[in-house]
């Protein structure tokens, strides 16, 4: 098992690398490549403790994933049939459109398109002059895992693959068995409300849009990867379609926090620089 989890994860690497390598020609360009050793090292220097905030919560994240389920269980609510009685059979009618070829789509983007669309920003973002984007979306991914684990550990909420089988069906684990395993190192059965998968895909899309003029081509290939996301997490039976609503509320707040803590962090820089030159 340990072998074929290794096969995975350098089968995922390999393949979001050639994408971001691809990407990056095409939405950035090989002309606005010039000179980003500089700009990178001047952007990861700026970013580097809100950098250090973000790896802090994902270790808490990963702590409390493997502890959590427990946690839940002691100080948690199952709302695993209140989620079932609002939308009944919703993901069921979603997965009645299910063919061969659709199964495979959103099997490749819940894993591989989802792991593109986070990293995807954090390269473009740090190629580029202004470090804006890059802080936001770093800021707003922070403000997606730390309010996804609270949720997490007080609400328990099994999926409708698992609550309601003979609805609906684990179409991932059908097409890709083998996928299992690498779900399960970063997801518990109970963690579906809400969607991370949604939040932090409608996210980049968001951002995306916000900062439209920085990477002009980019918020469409953003917004569909997002929409597609969202789809394959019900489609595939993985989540409810209030989990995709919650996600999508906690997108809008990361992307709401992050500009306030970017406008109070540029409002800081100017001061510094205000402080720099009167001494």
């Amino acid at each position: 098992m340990r072998r074929i989890l290794i096969d995975l994860v350098l089968q995922l690497v390999a393949v979001v690398a050639v994408t971001l390598l691809v990407a990056v020609l095409l939405v950035v360009g090989p002309t606005r490549l010039g000179g980003s050793v500089d700009r990178i090292k001047s952007n990861l220097r700026t970013i580097a403790p809100t950098a250090l905030v973000l790896a802090t919560v994902l270790v808490i994240n990963g702590v409390v994933r493997d502890v959590g389920v427990e946690m839940s269980w002691i100080i948690g609510v199952n709302v695993t049939g209140l989620i079932l009685s609002i939308e009944g059979g919703f993901v069921g009618g979603v997965q009645s459109v299910a063919s061969p070829p659709l199964t495979a789509y959103f099997s490749l983007i819940y894993v591989f398109g989802y792991a593109f669309l986070l990293t995807f920003p954090l390269v473009i973002y740090l190629l580029h002059d202004d470090v804006r984007p890059l802080h936001e979306t770093v800021v707003a991914y922070g403000v997606n895992y730390g309010v996804g684990v609270v949720c997490y550990v007080l609400f328990v909420a099994y999926g409708p693959r698992n609550a309601i089988p003979d609805l609906v069906e684990p179409l991932l684990y059908t097409n890709w068995p083998q996928s299992q395993l690498l779900v399960r190192q970063v997801n518990a059965n109970t963690n579906v409300l809400p969607s991370l998968h949604t939040s932090l895909s409608v996210t980049v899309a968001l951002l995306a849009y916000r900062f439209r003029n920085v990477y002009p081509r980019w918020p469409p290939i953003a917004a569909w990867l997002a929409a597609s996301v969202a789809v394959s997490t019900m489609y595939l039976g993985i989540h409810w379609g209030i989990d995709v609503l919650g996600g999508i509320a906690l997108a809008a707040l990361s992307v709401h926090v992050s500009g306030r803590v970017e406008t109070d962090a540029v409002r800081d820089r100017v001061g510094d620089v205000g402080r720099h030159v009167r001494g």
